[in-house]
């Protein structure tokens, strides 16, 4: 598979402590360039790859992600090894495969690949980077397959994570390429009970590390005397993956043929279909003909939508020509009813794609969805939340209170992503924005960014759009939503439901604080019924003009929750307006435009009014690899690994654990502030040269769990780590 070039950007969530230091510590041990790959790119000298000798796995160090090279490190299972891997807890995906089967439809397979692989995503605990590559079109896409030319490519736990909220799999990458790759196939396939092993090998990383799957990339020539041992590969990495990890996929890549030889054939025919046979599916490579997806199906039977035609979004000789193009491919491939692979969608990041990565991403995505559709929907069970989080910012916000407040990536800080049409080229004069907030008017309730409206509203018009198209099956009873808004004081926002039911019945119901500024818009009632919301006491105290609210509906029994959406307004300061009657309908100034800026912070939709937490006490936390070195003036760096796990040893039901951290004196009477060092996503933190004062005495670490409806625990009742006085630990 050919490689593409990547200008990459450097590591992986925020912490204050000493945050240069530590991003100068990660950025030593990223890959600077790229093996040699498909495209004819060569490493460039001097440079080395931070798994390479000194590299240590078995010595404390800022968590890494990275690949296994060689079959010698595949077959020893030294990646598995706790004991001689520092970095493995790190790198487990805290979401469970997704054991569903794919859907009998045609797919979307996205496939990843930047050259030099393992920059801001090989951090698992994130980075300083708020422009680093990400994904957030997930409802677009069935299949995210983790690319680099690496032997056995490792996807970072921060893709498998955001991937599987949305209902996405995830697959790693085995690859061997060019003359040493034949070498290794040669060794790999030596022997039916090696092709075996090194099948099992590769499903043991799989089912420890909570990923779904393997993309086999076998571009070598090949003896044809070890073609049987490579489809034996193929057959016992499918069914051991199959038997350990339900749901899961392994897919061939169109590239040696069953005669042995490396000649790529741009659909599914006789010389592969042999490979296709004995796995879950076929990615072409992307140089086909318009009558290659036809037949490619007519080959495939009832297994037409297991293959996958390779589109290029580089353009390289692919169908339709790529990059803006790329959807006259996907409308050829959605007539012929088969799957497609969308190969390198990371051109637009790379490329610099005009005006910005944000807009020219919502712009390439927006024309795969008029192509395809919506493939994935969401919500589809309680609770259900979202803060909007694309995993990156230029600060982070808890629960109304901001926390942190310079530039931090991590894709495992994703949340739901709303599904918001690009806009650009319609010329409306209202616009709903899901971006980055850089001003203090706009910051965010919960995590990096928020969903903003601005622009202008007559009065008398109402604006929606639709956040999340649901499947969620309402089982009657109270279901309570709560959301954040923060708003101009002429300007109304609220959230509306869209309920269906089996024999097509539909309703509606719009949630408001307001909503006498939403009924007096005779011409708008669309809502079947409307549910005053009243504000919510926090948690914590809520700053940044945010204001919390909650509301309780009662829907029937048998229907299901399709659609999310915001609901805008403008609201009147006195009960009418003076231009308006009383219902208000078109007078001298109700179509007068007005300035509109509210913004939505979270959503949580869920059955239970509170969510229960285990007492601090319930837990158990533990530090290892402490250590200590000089920082600057008198002050110590303090390095470490905290875990924390429930004493009765049950897997916790969280969805992440914020880790603050305060330095104590001598003096009882100073209150330290509580500092926060970013986020974990497994039970296990790392913390590398945090900066301690020559006056503190003690640390104390808290571990803040936080449910999966967004809540978090209080502060003071959650697990802690005290590190004993720093002098006596010297």
């Amino acid at each position: 598979m050919t490689c593409v070039g990547s200008p990459s950007p450097p590591p992986c969530h925020a912490m204050p402590f000493s945050p240069r230091r530590l991003l100068r510590r990660l950025r030593s041990m990223l890959p600077s360039a790229a093996p040699a790959s498909a495209a004819g790119e060569e490493e460039e000298e001097g440079e080395r790859r931070p798994w390479e000798p000194p590299f240590d796995a078995s010595q404390p160090a800022p968590p890494i992600s990275y690949p296994i090279t060689t079959l010698a490190a595949l077959a020893s299972r030294a990646y598995l090894s706790e004991a001689g891997n520092f970095h493995l807890p790190f790198n487990r995906a805290s979401s469970s495969p997704r054991a569903a089967p794919l859907p009998p439809r045609r797919r979307i397979l996205a496939c990843h690949d930047f050259r030099g692989g393992y920059r801001d995503d090989a951090a698992p605990q994130g980075g300083h980077d708020p422009g680093a590559y990400a994904l957030w079109h997930w409802h677009l896409i069935d299949v995210f397959v983790y690319f680099s030319h690496y032997l056995v490519t490792l996807p970072p736990p921060c893709w498998v994570n955001a991937a599987h909220l949305h209902g996405v799999k995830v697959l790693g990458t085995f690859i061997t390429e060019w003359e040493k790759g034949a070498e290794i196939c040669e060794e790999m396939l030596a022997t039916e009970a090696s092709a075996q092993m090194y099948a099992e090998r590769l499903t043991e990383l799989a089912a420890y590390l909570g990923f779904d799957g393997w993309l086999i990339n076998i571009e070598v020539k090949l003896n044809i005397r070890f073609i049987d041992n490579l489809k034996e590969f193929v057959n016992h990495l499918t069914k051991t993956m199959h038997a350990e990890v339900p749901g899961s996929l392994v897919i061939w890549y169109d590239a040696i043929t069953v005669n042995g030889d490396l000649d790529w054939q741009n659909k599914l025919n006789k010389y592969n279909k042999p490979f296709f046979d004995l796995c879950d599916g076929l990615f072409s490579n992307y140089t086909w003909k318009a009558k290659y997806p036809q037949e490619s199906a007519a080959v495939a039977g009832e297994r037409k939508h297991d293959v996958y035609m390779g589109i290029d979004v580089y353009g390289r000789n692919t169908f339709g020509g790529g990059q803006w193009n790329t959807n006259v491919a996907l409308d050829l491939l959605k007539k012929d009813d088969v799957s497609a692979a969308i190969f390198a969608p990371g051109w637009v990041y790379e490329t610099k794609q005009p005006p910005n990565f944000r807009t020219a991403q919502n712009r390439w995505w927006g024309l795969v969805q008029e192509s395809w559709g919506v493939l994935q929907s969401y919500p589809k069970q309680l609770p259900f939340y979202s803060d909007f989080d694309q995993g990156h910012g230029y600060q982070v916000s808890i629960e109304g209170v901001k926390v942190y407040g310079a530039p931090w990536d991590n894709i495992s800080c994703q949340s739901f992503q709303p599904m918001l049409k690009y806009a650009g080229d319609r010329g409306l004069q209202t616009v709903i924005n899901c971006h980055l907030i850089h001003s203090f008017e706009d910051e965010p309730y919960s995590g990096g960014n928020c969903v903003t409206v601005k622009g202008s509203l007559q009065q008398n018009e109402i604006f929606s759009e639709q956040l999340f198209n649901g499947g969620l099956s309402m089982e009657g009873g109270s279901v309570y939503v709560f959301y954040s808004v923060k708003a101009d004081a002429c300007s109304g926002l609220g959230l509306s439901l869209d309920l269906s039911s089996g024999n097509k019945e539909s309703s509606s119901i719009l949630i408001a604080d307001d909503t006498a500024a939403f009924t007096r818009k005779e011409r708008h009632r669309k809502y079947g019924s409307y549910v005053k919301a009243d504000k919510a006491e926090p948690h914590t105290p809520v700053h940044q003009n945010w204001v919390v609210y909650k509301a309780t509906i009662q829907p029937s029994a048998g229907f299901t929750l399709t659609g999310i959406n915001i609901v805008c307004t403008m609201k009147t300061t006195g009960g009418t307006d003076p231009e308006t009657d009383g219902d208000g309908s078109s007078e001298a100034g109700a179509n007068r435009s007005l300035h509109y800026h509210a913004s939505l912070g979270h959503v949580s939709i869920r059955n239970t009014e509170e969510t229960e937490f285990p007492p601090a006490r319930s837990w158990v936390t533990e530090g290892e690899y402490i250590s200590w070195s000089n920082g600057s003036d008198e002050s110590k760096l303090a390095s470490l690994k905290i875990s924390w796990e429930l004493e009765n040893k049950q897997q916790a039901p969280f969805m992440k654990y914020n880790v603050y951290v305060e330095k104590l004196t001598a003096d009882s009477n100073a209150k330290a502030p509580r500092i926060f060092l970013g986020v974990a996503s497994v039970q296990v933190f790392n913390v590398s040269d945090l900066e301690v004062p020559s006056e503190v005495t003690a640390l104390k670490f808290f571990i803040q769990p936080c449910g999966r409806d967004g809540s978090c625990q209080g502060l003071d009742e959650c697990p802690k780590f005290h590190l004993v006085p720093v002098d006596s630990a010297m």
